[in-house]
């Protein structure tokens, strides 16, 4: 498809949904800059501005200011009766633009200012090359940090790849028992690890049906896991799951992010679920989780920040052991994270 094309599709044929949460105590003028900001860009983007929908997650904060929004942009505001996470309003967003025929694809966009509508195009002609190659209406595109340290800081941008890595192994694992390889030719050939955990996705109409309008797997995770703290790996896992081709296209990003709501988050808990959740779903042995966590958890530069990066790595450990019924290290050997005598 030409460049051209592409510009068509994402015009006439792109629907845009934006989570939106606030606390109640965030400055409404704030809160209405940075999303009328992003809301401004993305409507550029688009011939109708009602391709855009912002769906509030039950924030009284959120709700005044996407409809002050909405009023002078024509864009469409729906609202989740409570405040269930950013899945749920992803979910409640998705589903109210299904019903629409126009779209042939669908963007999930957060609010926080660091998606660039200019990079909404790049997506839109990466899935529709892999539309066109493998003839399949079943497609998610990753919008791929060029880097997670920058815009999230060293700690959050460490937990990150480690959520990474585990999930990586455990689609590979999941793949070999299944007998379905992962179909990977169409992500990103300079970096073997996928910015799995990226707030920005495209999706395919199939997809996103599959996705959103699916019935909720917890995989025996809280609702808190689910909703909240996997949320980017549920996306993913579930698409995949539904026979999505993926793709990854760089997009640009902040040096550091405007405002991030996962910052207030229970560091420790947030990255352990990123991690139980998907290894849950995929059916993954607890042993091959743990072994993982061995595996991968000395690589990370977080952990020659002693002793308070190791005790963030030991924390999220310990989560993820408790969560597959593993006993956590002998007393003397706790406070250890096994690694080569050499590099």
């Amino acid at each position: 498809m030409s460049a051209i094309s592409a510009v068509h599709v994402l015009e006439h044929a792109t629907a845009i949904v934006i989570p939106v949460y606030f606390h109640a105590e965030t400055d409404a003028e704030f809160a209405h800059a940075l999303l009328a900001e992003t809301v401004q860009l993305f409507v550029r983007e688009v011939a109708d501005p009602a391709a855009i929908c912002l769906s509030v997650d039950g924030s009284a904060v959120g709700n005044t200011v996407a409809a002050r929004i909405a009023t002078a942009t024509g864009v469409q505001v729906v609202n989740g009766a409570r405040n269930q996470g950013k899945l749920g309003a992803a979910r409640t967003g998705v589903q109210a633009m299904l019903p629409d025929t126009r779209w042939r694809y669908v963007a999930l966009i957060d609010q926080d200012g660091d998606h660039f509508a200019n990079d909404l195009l790049n997506l839109v002609r990466g899935a529709e090359h892999v539309m066109a190659t493998v003839a399949t209406d079943q497609v998610l595109v990753l919008g791929g940090r060029l880097s997670r340290h920058r815009p999230l800081g060293f700690l959050r941008g460490e937990q990150e790849d480690l959520a990474n890595r585990l999930l990586l192994d455990a689609l590979v694992y999941h793949a070999a028992i299944t007998g379905q390889p992962l179909r990977w030719q169409f992500a990103n050939g300079i970096d073997e690890l996928p910015d799995f955990h990226s707030g920005y996705k495209l999706f395919t109409r199939a997809s996103a049906q599959a996705v959103f309008a699916s019935e909720p797997q917890l995989a025996g995770c809280s609702d808190h896991a689910y909703y909240r703290h996997a949320v980017e790996a549920v996306m993913t896992v579930e698409a995949l799951l539904h026979g999505a081709v993926f793709a990854t296209v760089n997009r640009r990003t902040y040096d550091e992010q405007p405002m991030s709501i996962f910052a207030s988050i229970n560091r420790s808990q947030l990255a352990a679920d990123m991690i139980i959740w998907p290894c849950k779903r995929l059916d993954i042995p607890g042993h091959f989780v743990e072994q993982w966590l061995n595996n991968h958890l000395h690589r990370l530069l977080l952990g020659t920040y002693a002793p308070q990066g190791r005790n963030e790595l030991l924390a999220i450990r310990d989560l993820v052991l408790q969560a597959f019924d593993r006993p956590l290290p002998a007393a003397e050997q706790h406070a250890i994270i096994p690694r080569a005598l050499f590099l």
